[in-house]
């Protein structure tokens, strides 16, 4: 037999194996999965998935299947959580009936971490408040750093710019302080490369490709292809990470941690008679990596989209008083208006994914994915869901107040870890700035799109530039 008949044959009786494993698998689990879209062999729900869109498809799917819903990637039947109360029950009322997950294009960094996550997050948490997360420590670390961003912003002499390094170099100065126990000059070249690798690899998570792949990756994950470059960019991050790592094993001070990294290796060498311990050197550099990452460019992307925002809405601009802000002063609740709202958008719209436990209503190991940008724009919750108003978040004296379906952050057991020090960020950058400057857009307000460049594991924003005007 020739080999293109060969070949034929080949892939022949494959796709009818995989077609009878897909129906047995079907058969074994439907019984006890919500509704949804019938999938076909091989490819489950692909006709339903738009290329590139799978967030927005996942919606109009709730439209007919309800809040909770079963959609096939492949042969993988994922449980789709929508809504507030859906979400709320699966994440806190219920979350210990499901475990930790991780979608396949980001869990190159947290594999090694899935089943360990707990300890993990206890001992960042731990070190993090230590080095002043929370405190006033944090706060004036914060103040002064928005000074250095005055004076980059000063530089531009109200030439159009593109904010978009401007704002990570600063915020990703807040969590060097922590995890590299110092900041970086704004014109050192390595830090400005480690910051483009990373705003890139925070758009590729989020590309057509890499939604392809989270749907497709037990077969994609075995063929080269655009879906790799995100691994290449992130394992460039770690070799950064592991050179820092290097430099503070050579000068370290057991009896005078530094930052971050000082901690974790201090507490190697206390286990390190341990052979299951987890503190190692491959999850220090991957827990780095995490912390850096988050800390960086989820604060920064939310930011520039508040920044867009107070340039399509400018009246929003001249809200509250003037005076400058702080975090331990209260002076959130007074200035309301300097907060970005739910107008980010949510910059992480699907949660991390869980996985169905033993005791769960679901099959063991069904992937959960928690919408959260549906929570965000729940109209249960929200006046106008798909309408920028702050008003969702002030009483009826304009002072700002809670609503439970804020929920950018995710909830439960799996809320960020660095939750409370971005929401100082945010609001100390944004009182710090407003307080100084006003942004002028180079088009006029209503001519402003707020349409994501890219939409996928994050909410990425468009491209665009501005002028900083002095008051």
């Amino acid at each position: 037999m020739e080999l293109s008949g060969t070949v034929t044959v080949f892939l022949a009786l494959y796709l009818t194996y995989l077609i009878v494993v897909s129906i047995k698998r079907g058969v074994s689990k439907k019984g006890n999965l919500p509704p949804g879209p019938t999938p076909l062999p091989v490819i489950g729900n692909f006709l339903q998935l738009k290329s590139g869109r799978t967030i927005e498809s996942l919606l109009k799917l709730r439209e007919k299947y309800g809040p909770v819903f079963t959609v096939y990637f492949g042969n993988r039947p994922v449980v789709v959580l929508c809504g507030h109360e859906a979400v709320k029950e699966a994440l806190i009322d219920k979350a210990e009936e499901f475990r930790y997950g991780e979608l396949p294009v980001s869990a190159w960094a947290g594999e090694h971490l899935r089943h360990r996550w707990k300890l993990l997050r206890r001992f960042s948490l731990t070190v993090l408040r230590n080095f002043g997360m929370g405190k006033k420590s944090i706060e004036e670390r914060i103040q002064e750093e928005a000074q250095f961003l005055l004076e980059e912003f000063q530089k531009t002499r109200q030439e159009p710019f593109d904010p978009t390094f401007f704002l990570s170099r600063a915020v990703s100065n807040i969590i060097c302080s922590i995890v590299f126990g110092d900041r970086f000059d704004y014109g050192d070249q390595e830090f400005q490369a480690l910051l483009r690798m990373m705003n890139d690899s925070f758009r590729e998570m989020s590309t057509p490709w890499a939604q392809f792949y989270d749907m497709y990756a037990n077969i994609l994950k075995f063929f080269p292809g655009p879906h790799t470059k995100i691994y290449d960019l992130l394992e460039e991050m770690r070799l950064f990470i592991a050179r820092k790592v290097k430099r503070n094993q050579e000068t370290l001070d057991p009896n005078a941690p530094r930052d971050f990294i000082d901690c974790f290796l201090i507490q190697m060498d206390k286990e390190k008679g341990n052979p299951a311990s987890e503190f190692n050197l491959p999850n220090l550099e991957l827990t780095t990596l995490n912390l850096f990452f988050a800390g960086t460019e989820t604060v920064s992307s939310t930011l520039r989209y508040g920044f867009l925002l107070l340039m399509k809405y400018p009246e929003v601009q001249g809200g509250g008083p003037a005076s400058e802000g702080t975090w331990s002063g209260r002076g959130f609740s007074k200035r309301p208006f300097c907060w970005p709202w739910n107008g980010a958008e949510g910059q992480v719209p699907l949660g991390p994914p869980r996985s169905a436990e033993r005791h769960s209503p679901s099959p063991q190991g069904t992937e959960i994915y928690p919408m959260l940008t549906s929570v965000l724009h729940d109209p249960s919750m929200f006046k106008t869901p798909d309408t920028f108003n702050p008003g969702h978040f002030l009483d009826e004296s304009g002072c700002f107040r809670k609503t439970a379906a804020f929920v950018p952050f995710s909830s439960g057991k799996r809320l960020c870890l660095g939750e409370g020090l971005a929401r100082m960020e945010l609001f100390l950058f944004f009182t710090t700035i407003l307080q100084r400057f006003r942004l002028k857009p180079l088009l006029p307000p209503q001519d402003i799109s707020l349409a994501p460049r890219e939409k996928g594991f994050a909410t990425i924003p468009p491209f665009y530039k501005l002028c900083i005007v002095p008051r």
